[in-house]
């Protein structure tokens, strides 16, 4: 088997077009809302330090874009200082109107937004406390807020409190929240790309036997032709010649070669893959996983009448192996796969009598970097550890589902020990051989 990559571990980088855009909505807003307070409502407002301010953000953005590409992608920390210059801005702001007590106090909340969204969890974390900090800095220290002087607005401090603990709360839970959301939506993708490494991978070995039977045709011609001549050879020369044994093997081993020709030219060249009976599908997935001290027993049912058969898909065949490889690891000394069919339905269990199924996570079991064993007791190995990472069920559940199939997963019952896995199709879904739905539809269905 191979490596799968690990996609989970590629620096988070953010495009700096995204930030330039997204401040220079906050300028133009921030912009708008302080000449509407001034002139529109005639308030107070120390105009000249909240546009200095302001204009401080503006020639960062300038800066940026002179000395930066528009495609430009910063690291993880670089985008991190920026998202906190966006946070002391916007609290310098709100320290000339008001502090917390200026409603527009909970847009302290964007920036932490946008680093759960893009950035590791530990720049996340440091961009909160910061915004924390400087919640906490405001409550003490302010202008007043831009009000009628005539009649000041004071606020009680138990009010002033309650918004500075909701802003705390809200940065968070809103921030875990995002940070949650959005790390699922980056595993998903992560997973998508590896089952797409797979499937791609799996179909150009299926797709050898086509291109093995082509090469059979097209080298046909010229060992007939070396044939030919190496018997005429064979018969021009003395019986007692030097040359007459090596043109002899020569001859036998064009005739031999001719012969392994014929039998690839055999294989069925279907589309838009060989079809073949579940016995053989079974036996292709199983064969890469014996002798290795584990007795691997497959069972077939007595009476082989009505067979399934349905299309060798390179999904199916490395979902099975995987599974099989899976329960090999993870095995004491059997591992058994039974296989069973009726009119109606096709089912494949595999069982093993290893540790089973981890019970805190049997719930979860199907979701990418979700690890559902106990580490083997073996040397370390797999798909580039793909299964303790939860990587390698999630491919071979997907690439199964695409087919049709249905898995469930269970521990056995006592007094045996180890897990089952059951892969189960409707019979007129493994004999058809329909187009796989796209990835995206498959996780999406998941």
């Amino acid at each position: 088997m191979f490596g799968l990559p690990r996609t989970h571990l590629r620096p988070r980088n953010v495009r700096l077009d995204t930030l330039v855009r997204l401040r220079w909505l906050a300028v133009f807003g921030q912009f708008a809302a302080v000449l509407v307070v001034h002139l529109g409502l005639e308030f107070d407002v120390p105009i000249w330090p909240c546009l200095g301010v302001i204009a401080l953000s503006a020639v960062l953005n300038l800066a940026l874009r002179v000395n930066f590409r528009h495609t430009q992608w910063l690291e993880p920390e670089r985008a991190a200082y920026l998202l906190g210059f966006d946070i002391a801005q916007l609290a310098a702001l709100l320290y000339l109107t008001g502090g917390l007590e200026n409603p527009f106090s909970f847009l302290l909340l964007g920036p932490v937004l946008i680093a759960a969204t893009a950035l590791p969890t530990r720049l996340t974390l440091l961009i909160g406390v910061f915004a924390m900090v400087c919640a906490t800095v405001l409550v003490f220290f302010h202008y007043q807020l831009p009000w009628e002087p005539e009649e000041p607005l004071e606020l009680p401090e138990t009010y002033v409190v309650g918004v500075w603990l909701s802003i705390l709360l809200a940065i968070g839970y809103i921030g875990v929240y995002t940070w949650q959301i959005a790390e699922e939506a980056r595993q998903l993708s992560d997973a998508l790309a590896a089952t797409e490494l797979v499937l791609q991978r799996e179909q150009s070995l299926s797709q050898l036997d086509g291109l093995a039977a082509a090469a059979a045709h097209e080298l046909g011609t010229p060992l007939s032709t070396i044939t030919v001549v190496a018997r005429e050879i064979e018969r021009a020369l003395e019986p007692h010649s030097p040359h007459a044994e090596d043109v002899k093997l020569l001859r036998e081993q064009a005739h031999r070669c001719r012969e392994i020709l014929a039998k690839i030219t055999e294989l069925p060249t279907g589309e838009p893959f060989d079809r073949l009976p579940i016995s053989a599908l079974i036996e292709e997935a199983v064969a890469p996983h014996r002798n290795f001290g584990v007795s691997l027993t497959v069972t077939l049912p007595a009476n082989r009448a009505g067979e399934p058969a349905g299309a060798r898909n390179p999904g199916i065949r490395y979902g099975l192996g995987n599974l099989i490889e899976n329960a090999v690891d993870f095995a004491n000394t059997r591992v058994q796969v039974l296989v069973q069919w009726t009119a109606d339905e096709v089912a494949i269990t595999i069982s093993d009598d290893g540790p089973g199924l981890a019970p805190e996570v049997v719930d979860r079991i199907g979701a990418p970097y979700v690890t559902h064993r106990r580490p083997p007791r073996g040397p370390e190995g797999g798909e580039d550890e793909a299964f303790g990472l939860g990587l390698g069920f999630f491919i071979a559940k997907t690439l199964l589902e695409r087919s049709g199939a249905r898995l469930s997963l269970k521990n056995q019952a006592p007094p045996l020990h180890g897990a089952t896995v059951t892969v189960t199709w409707n019979r007129a879904d493994f004999e058809r051989s329909p187009a796989a739905p796209p990835l995206e539809q498959t996780l999406t269905a998941s």
